[in-house]
């Protein structure tokens, strides 16, 4: 599996796995599903605030762009980072779905931002996943739309501590590990072979990072992509699928994970958006990386490479299909 399709798998479980429920849930429970999502009041709040230095929307006004941010939340708000950030732009007449991964290591400017506990956090130069720790959705959307002059229509937040009772829902998780590993700053340690993790297990599989792989982020993000793979195959398993007493609990876990702006914080607004990806026909769907070159003062840290960047850009702006960015 390419890494373009373990994103398409990441961005497909955090809102397309609405379309495993079957028409023999009851009403109740979908209910019970629908208010499981949470609204995010207060990015919706704070972008209206800045309405007016936001970019305008793109193209003829039908295509939309919806910011994918994977969180990690930590043990209090304001130890939030943003693990992941995707753009999933997808094109008025439906037939392109572009799925852009923002890398977390970008340094920008990030605008000032009203933090979680209501305090203000002064403009800064840092890096891209640090306007989340600031202030949450809001800022990070904030911070893209004025180094890519690109406006962010909707956005989900994806928590991956709920995840971890998604799996425990689905019996685990088999992963092959050709190593044993050991992540003491996370709690990771399994041995080297097929192992089958519990939700606690999972969640310090997808955390671990400094003392497993080559250390880096990037190798962090590409085991919580494989993670998610495989938990989306088991989740849309047919044993699970078609019982209903198997597939609530598990929707029950991952709709609790889900925080959305008012234009998305709805099991049907999940479905709609969902099935809108699958309409796409399968060469419309693309995958791309904001284009960046090492930062030359901060090692491991990365900037903008303008030209290329700033084609992406306006192509997403004219809603221009990106392979000719």
């Amino acid at each position: 599996m390419t890494r373009g399709q373990r994103v398409l798998w990441w961005v497909l479980l955090a809102f397309g796995v609405v379309l495993a429920i079957t028409a023999g849930i009851a009403l109740w429970a979908y209910q019970s599903l629908d208010d499981n999502i949470r609204t995010d009041h207060a990015a919706a709040d704070a972008l209206d605030r800045h309405a007016a230095e936001r970019p305008a929307p793109g193209g003829d006004g039908e295509a939309r762009n919806i910011m994918v941010i994977g969180s990690d939340r930590g043990s209090t708000p304001d130890s939030a980072r943003s693990d992941t950030v995707l753009l999933l732009h997808l094109s008025g007449d439906g037939r392109r779905a572009e799925v852009v991964s923002v890398p977390r290591d970008i340094v920008v400017d990030i605008p000032a931002c009203r933090g979680w506990n209501g305090e203000r956090h002064p403009p800064e130069r840092a890096q891209f996943n640090w306007a989340y720790h600031f202030g949450g959705a809001a800022c990070t959307i904030r911070a893209f739309e004025r180094f890519a002059d690109v406006r962010v229509d909707h956005h989900l937040v994806i928590g991956f501590e709920d995840f971890a009772d998604a799996v425990d829902a689905l019996g685990g998780i088999e992963v092959v590990l050709p190593r044993a590993e050991h992540d003491p700053n996370v709690g990771h340690h399994q041995p080297a072979g097929r192992q089958l993790l519990d939700g606690e297990e999972a969640l310090a599989y997808v955390r671990a990072r400094v003392y497993v792989g080559d250390g880096s982020d990037l190798n962090r993000v590409a085991r919580q992509q494989e993670f998610l793979r495989l938990l989306y195959g088991k989740v849309t398993d047919e044993s699970v699928v078609t019982s209903p007493t198997r597939l609530y609990p598990v929707l029950d876990a991952l709709t609790s994970s889900v925080t959305a702006d008012p234009g998305l914080d709805s099991l049907g607004s999940l479905y709609a958006l969902a099935s809108d990806v699958r309409a796409v026909p399968g060469k419309g769907l693309s995958f791309h990386t904001v284009p960046t070159r090492p930062h030359p003062d901060r090692p491991n840290r990365l900037l903008l490479d303008r030209p290329a960047a700033d084609r992406l850009f306006a192509a997403l702006r004219e809603d221009r299909p990106l392979e000719g960015a």
